[in-house]
């Protein structure tokens, strides 16, 4: 009677908990950096920080950071999308944005595990932030081992981490296996790397991979560069050579490396059939969903699904499931001449798509347009979208760009033309790189209202470097602009560069200069533009407009005079010698937070 007493109890605190947390909570739906479409940036972090320290209180047991850890790799901080037309090779969505899965398509119900632990029902741990992450605190506390479980430490908990992917912690086979371990590293890397975004920030804390992975396992987590015999499907490794199709030769730890790829790891698939052709078309996907769910995926049969390649996002690990020769089945009636690529992450997220992930993936389609004769540069480069559109003409394309197809990935957020340069290099004169804000914020270290000629906004805005969105490399420069509730003005925002002092600041010529930089607004209505100082005052260019939610490049020349205005003592006009001053702001008056992105500040000439 006495323990069902303090059960009770402790239902009661969880509950408790969980309540006062649901009423500061966003929805899924509204966490992560689409939030910030509606100007909610800032309630969405504290809505989510509210659950975690919620879920950390329940469960003291959980060592701080592993809850925002496991959102990081699960989500990235974005519920999944839940719309059909979104789902890729039919495998199934996670809930929330903690990722828990429903027990669909042999993944382990979570969802019904979690509300048997919690009381809460499917409903709420499915559409409620905080039920969610209460939902995965309340598994995780339940799988932490038994002698640390007032005082675990991380290495310890790689078991209890894997749990939470879905996959069957049951699972026998090789590839299973390997999928369980690879989800509870990237938990692993997210904690020791920490994130800093919009939504879900948490610093990072060391973690000791040795202690949580023998050598073996942890040499093959972190893509090793094996040994490997090109004319047979066998590896050279310290224990004598292992055959890939026979799982007992292998030692504990170890996969064998792929034979058409050498840096890829091997793990087999069942679902492929013989081609009657040559390949000569190479298809870009995005999973929708992780990499180690993707590998247990096309691991099982029973999917009837497969691609060639898994790219994993944290660092371009490369897994290989289907051989060349084969056809994987992944693009309908096109598989017989196509080879797949699949990429971590949804496409209604951009912040799967690292640096590691596309520089990884242009050197494997490079190395396929070179070993299978396909014209790599033919590949297409031109804008995104979100729907499926069909095209022709070109051998290295989206899976939305076959005919025939309902799938829309890669989608909105996959930067076409970096990918293109990821294959073939670029043949443009390189630009000069101003501020890339990979090592520090640069020329543009001051507050956005440090200019007395800002208005309209409070001085609560902020200008900070920032992992959530980067257009290149993996660092970019977060504005977030406050209403000034006293005043009525529009916006107009001067960030200095170089504090304004034309010494601080970069020269430019003018005969053929170009100034420009990556934008990304999260609402409409953002116009952008820069200032220069030239010999007789300062000249402000004209404005450019943004779409919301999509990266847009802007610049203009300073030799063209069409393109510049008269501001303060100048005549509209570029006179000698010439520094850059800053990058203008404008926006109607908006009540809600305004967020805006800026990445590769640059100068060229041409």
């Amino acid at each position: 009677m006495i323990l069902q007493n303090l059960s009770r109890a402790l239902l009661c605190v969880s509950l408790t908990l969980v309540s006062a947390t649901l009423a500061l909570a966003a929805t899924p739906e509204r966490v992560g950096p689409a939030a910030e479409s509606s100007g909610d940036e800032v309630t969405a972090q504290a809505s989510l920080q509210a659950a975690f320290a919620a879920a950390y209180q329940r469960y003291p047991g959980i060592p701080a950071g592993t809850l925002e850890a496991i959102a990081f790799t699960a989500t990235r901080g974005m519920a999944p999308p839940t719309q059909v037309e979104d789902t890729h090779l039919s495998m199934p969505i996670p809930v929330g944005v903690m990722g828990l899965h429903r027990g669909e398509g042999g993944f382990t119900d979570l969802v019904g595990a979690a509300s048997r632990l919690t009381g809460l029902s499917a409903s709420v741990i499915e559409s409620n932030t905080a039920g969610n992450v209460m939902a995965a605190a309340a598994l995780l506390a339940t799988r932490l081992p038994k002698v640390s479980r007032g005082h675990a430490d991380i290495e310890s908990l790689t078991t209890a981490l894997a749990s939470l992917s879905g996959i069957p912690t049951e699972a026998k086979t090789a590839s299973q296996r390997y999928a369980l371990d690879a989800y509870a590293y990237d938990v692993l890397l997210s904690y020791d790397r920490g994130n800093d975004d919009g939504v879900l920030k948490f610093p990072g804390r060391p973690v000791a991979f040795d202690k949580a992975f023998d050598q073996a396992s942890l040499e093959t987590l972190r893509a090793p560069f094996l040994r490997i015999d090109l004319g047979s499907d066998r590896d050279s490794v310290a224990k004598g050579l292992v055959d890939p199709a026979d799982d007992s030769l292998r030692g504990p730890g170890y996969l064998p490396k792929s034979t058409d790829y050498a840096p890829a790891l091997w793990v087999a698939s069942p679902n492929f059939s013989a081609r009657t052709v040559v390949p000569s078309s190479i298809t870009i996907h995005t999973m929708q969903g992780t990499y180690a769910g993707s590998i247990s995926w096309f691991a099982n049969a029973a999917s009837q699904v497969s691609a060639h390649y898994l790219v994993r996002s944290s660092d371009g690990q490369i897994t290989q499931m289907v051989r060349n020769a084969s056809k994987a089945w992944h693009v309908g009636i096109h598989n017989n001449y196509t080879l797949g690529i699949e990429h971590e992450g949804y496409v209604n997220n951009a912040a799967w798509y690292t640096a590691a992930m596309y520089s990884a993936s242009g050197k494997l389609s490079k190395h396929l347009c070179t070993t299978q004769r396909i014209n790599c540069a033919s590949a297409y480069k031109g804008a995104s979208s979100s729907a499926v559109v069909p095209l022709t003409g070109f051998t290295v394309k989206g899976h939305q760009h076959y005919s025939s197809q309902s799938h829309t990935d890669p989608g909105i957020n996959w930067d076409w033309p970096r990918y293109y340069t990821a294959i073939n290099g670029s043949t443009a004169v390189a630009p000069t790189i101003i501020d890339n804000f990979e090592a520090s914020e640069g020329h543009f270290n001051t507050a956005p209202t440090y200019s007395g000629s800002t208005v309209g906004i409070a001085t609560t805005s902020t200008a900070n470097r920032s992992n959530a969105r980067p257009k290149n490399g993996s660092w970019s420069e977060r504005i977030v602009l406050n209403d000034n509730t006293a005043s009525s003005a529009n916006w107009a925002v001067r960030l200095l560069s170089g504090s304004g002092s034309p010494a601080q600041n970069r020269t430019l010529a003018k005969a053929g200069g170009r100034i420009g930089f990556w934008a990304y607004a999260s609402t409409s209505g953002v116009s952008l533009a820069v200032g220069v100082d030239d010999s007789d005052g300062t000249e402000r260019s004209t404005a450019r407009a943004l779409s919301s939610n999509v990266w847009t490049f802007v610049e203009w020349q300073l030799d063209n005079a069409a393109q510049w205005d008269p501001w303060s003592g100048g005549n509209g006009s570029i006179n000698g010698s010439t520094t850059l001053d800053a990058i203008w702001l404008f926006r109607a008056q908006a009540t809600t937070a305004v967020t805006i992105y800026i990445d590769d500040v640059r100068y060229r000439v041409q």
